[in-house]
């Protein structure tokens, strides 16, 4: 039937009822209904709906996935007593046309992460305001030994919806993929990351598997110059089907937060770096198309308008509330139900703090959605279609030698956790302080200088 099964996992000894995960599951399934396909609109949310299963099932199903888990995600277990289970479709085939099933399916799994630069005045340093905050975390990972390599790619190039920035972003991807880009064929990744160190990233070998897409005719040599082709066509049809809008809905109601309120590039992209180097101080911007998903993912993005910094004494009013009534938790919606209700009051975009605990849970209440749209990924499937299927119906992307129908759908919609907030507040400093520290250093003259006080050195003084 072409669908995956969702099952909850939690750390060892922290056993849920069979009640309590029931209703974790219902409250995932309401908050992608009521609430993220407000902002997606319908044709990219897929919510699923909850199954109950043998239990029998369930231990055997687990006992075979174990071994295929990577390590790093083996801290939690699988949850066997319950026997409750999201059904959902599998992204990774065509959610549009049933009938094409049999042709061979690409997909493309991007996490674009967050495609904005703080805006907020509540932002205490100037670094937040130039760098982005994937950019900056980059460093810190490498040095915790997360990933081997920094990469070049930077959100903001992405979301700039100029192509020339969104084919460097894309090809930075595929050059360094982390956990950022995963490609499959026929529903097996072939391309991208396994676990935390284990990237495959062989571009001869992602050709081999996609040269049959892009020319079926196989007219095309083989060797480096084929394989760069295909990588070529490849990103074209990826900024192309994210740039098309196949949702014909308004996403819900929502004013939209004025994108110009930020700056549209980051300076530590290696893109902005490039044109420098080149002589050019100005990036050309281009947007976004109003109804293609990038936009609505970035309009959700910016929901976090306060910044970590602004939010986190809000964050504080609330606990402080709720110290004094505990009861309360529950009227004021933190964890659930996820409804009509709870989608209404995000609509506030005021700023003005008016003192009130209501304002603070407003301003919570979005941050945690702006975090679940950082943190979202986009799967794009593509199949194969001839010139005379391609009716008016579906849409269709044109490479060079081919032409594909395609669907966009958004996961990981997962709202973030109330109690992560402290945490992220934590994190912000760490990755902003290590890269004022290891990495602006070193890039800038004077304060290298001031670093390496220890060395000799010449002041060489030239004629102007």
């Amino acid at each position: 039937r072409c669908v995956v099964l969702r099952f909850l996992k939690s750390p060892p000894n922290q056993n849920k009822t069979p009640e309590e995960i029931l209703q974790h599951l219902q409250n995932i399934v309401d908050f992608g209904k009521h609430v993220m396909k407000q902002f997606f609109g319908e044709n990219y949310v897929h919510h699923g709906e909850i199954i109950q299963l043998p239990l029998d099932f369930v231990r055997q199903l687990c006992l075979k996935v174990q071994p295929e888990r990577p390590e790093s995600r083996c801290d939690k277990d699988m949850d066997t007593l319950s026997g409750y289970a999201m059904c959902l479709p599998n992204l990774t085939r065509l959610q549009t046309y049933r009938f094409v099933e049999h042709r061979p399916i690409l997909c493309i799994e991007i996490k674009p992460k967050c495609g904005f630069i703080p805006f907020s005045s509540h932002v205490s340093q100037e670094i937040k305001h130039k760098v982005c905050r994937y950019c900056m975390h980059q460093h810190l990972k490498v040095a915790n030994g997360k990933w081997k390599r920094p990469s070049k790619y930077c959100p903001l190039d992405l979301f700039s919806g100029n192509k020339q920035r969104m084919h460097f972003a894309l090809k930075s991807l595929l050059q360094e993929a982390q956990n950022n880009l995963k490609i499959f064929k026929n529903g097996e990744l072939i391309y991208g990351c396994k676990d935390d160190q284990d990237c495959i990233s062989d571009w001869n070998e992602l050709a081999r598997h996609l040269k049959p897409f892009f020319f079926p005719s196989n007219g095309l040599v083989s060797g480096p110059h084929c394989t760069r082709t295909i990588v070529k066509e490849l990103i074209h049809v990826i900024t192309m089907t994210l740039l098309s809008s196949t949702d014909a809905c308004r996403a819900g109601d929502m004013k939209t937060v004025p994108i110009s309120q930020g700056r549209s590039y980051c300076e530590a992209s290696a893109f902005n770096k490039e044109l420098i180097r080149n002589g050019k101080h100005k990036l050309e911007s281009s947007g976004l198309p109003r109804g293609c998903l990038l936009y609505k993912t970035l309009q959700a993005q910016m929901l976090d308008m306060l910044d970590i910094e602004g939010l986190y004494p809000l964050y504080s009013r609330v606990e402080q509330y709720l110290e004094e009534f505990p009861e309360e938790r529950s009227t004021l919606q933190i964890d659930g139900p996820y409804n009509e209700a709870f989608y209404e009051k995000l609509l506030d975009l005021s700023t003005e703090d008016d003192g009130t605990v209501a304002f603070a849970l407003t301003k919570v209440q979005q941050y945690r959605i702006a975090m679940t749209a950082k943190d979202c990924s986009i799967m794009i499937a593509l199949s194969p279609c001839l010139q005379d299927e391609c009716s008016e119906q579906r849409p269709v992307v044109l490479t060079s030698k081919s032409r594909f129908t395609f669907s966009v759908s958004v996961l990981d919609l997962d709202l973030k956790p109330y109690e992560s907030i402290p945490h992220q507040y934590k994190l912000d400093g760490k990755i902003v302080n290590y890269y004022l520290k290891n990495v602006q250093a070193k890039d800038d003259p004077v304060m290298s200088s001031l670093f390496k006080e220890n060395e000799d050195c010449t002041l060489v003084l030239h004629k102007v």
